[in-house]
């Protein structure tokens, strides 16, 4: 490890933020002055994010976060990567910083029973547990724990009613629902096991940092998880020991892509994929394959193209 460079945090905190625009001007700031890239997302409910940079800036940054109301216990998930996985900085104020459309839900009035990685498989062996990935679909698609039920959202605010639905099929078959919940760094599962609570189950459980620390503590011999897990920076999917995964990223839709995904006639790399090739015109793949050759260039000159603007699929 001590050749990959650049230092990767994915954080979240959940507090309380009276004024989170007030919060913006010294955090962008204090990511500026230490070379750190990525994004951050600031609401009324906390702190959500990914950055990357040299150790002694990511360590700054951190620090500043620290100091924020509510946030002396920051979760943090780290990892390495010889390329940087960030091209900007961005700071930006959400409504919430992973949406699920429940405003009146609050994650600090109780959540479900953090389960360690060392733990998770004898919970998820139970035939007892109806073991939920509350991720997106195609992130659920390169890679998911054996058995686990896939709700096939595009969006995290499709969460709640799915899950209604599947309690009530539950129910209907004579089943109390013991739910155990995980996803990539277990900021969701914050969220949706504290739904899953207040709509009044008991037995609610969540694999504490998310898969990624899963993959990082589990040795693969041991492993129950089968695939690769979707990031959300430029290193695309990981496995386990978190080292770099085998999935590309379509520069036209941002979705990840397989091996065999790539040798589709309707890949062209920067312009087309088989996710999206049908939904783009001759006009739009024609401005993306300027777009790539303009990005060929600056990466001969050793530079970023800064015109390079991506669509980029939400942890949403």
């Amino acid at each position: 490890m001590a050749d990959q460079t650049f230092r990767i945090a994915a954080l979240y905190q959940f507090t309380r933020f009276d004024e989170p625009a007030s919060l913006k001007p010294a955090l962008l700031d204090a990511c500026l002055a230490n070379n750190v890239r990525g994004t951050l997302l600031l609401a009324r409910e906390g702190i959500n994010g990914t950055i990357a940079g040299m150790d002694a800036g990511i360590k700054a940054v951190l620090d500043h976060i620290r100091g924020l109301p509510g946030c002396a216990k920051l979760e943090v998930k780290e990892s390495r990567s010889v390329t940087e996985p960030f091209h900007r900085m961005k700071v930006r104020l959400k409504k919430e910083i992973v949406t699920m459309g429940q405003p009146d839900l609050d994650p600090l009035a109780g959540v479900g029973t953090y389960v360690a990685p060392e733990d998770w498989n004898a919970l998820i062996s139970d035939p007892e547990t109806i073991l939920i990935d509350t991720r997106n679909d195609y992130e659920v698609a390169i890679g998911t724990f054996a058995g686990a039920e896939d709700p096939k959202t595009k969006s995290f605010r499709e969460f709640p009613e799915w899950f209604r639905q599947r309690r009530a099929e539950l129910e209907a078959e004579g089943k109390t629902p013991k739910i155990a919940m995980f996803c990539t760094g277990g900021i969701r599962c914050e969220k949706s096991t504290a739904f899953v609570k207040a709509e009044g189950l008991d037995e609610v459980y969540h694999l504490k940092g998310g898969i990624l620390n899963y993959l990082e503590h589990i040795p693969a011999e041991q492993s129950l998880w089968q695939g690769e897990c979707f990031v959300f920076d430029e290193r695309v999917s990981v496995g386990h020991g978190l080292a770099v995964g085998n999935h590309e990223l379509c520069r036209a839709c941002r979705m990840p892509l397989s091996e065999e995904d790539r040798t589709s006639p309707r890949f062209e790399l920067g312009v087309s994929c088989p996710h999206c090739y049908a939904t783009r015109t001759d006009e739009q793949r024609a401005r993306y394959a300027e777009r790539q050759r303009q990005e060929e260039l600056a990466q001969a000159r050793g530079s970023d193209h800064v015109g390079a603007q991506f669509p980029k699929p939400s942890p949403d």
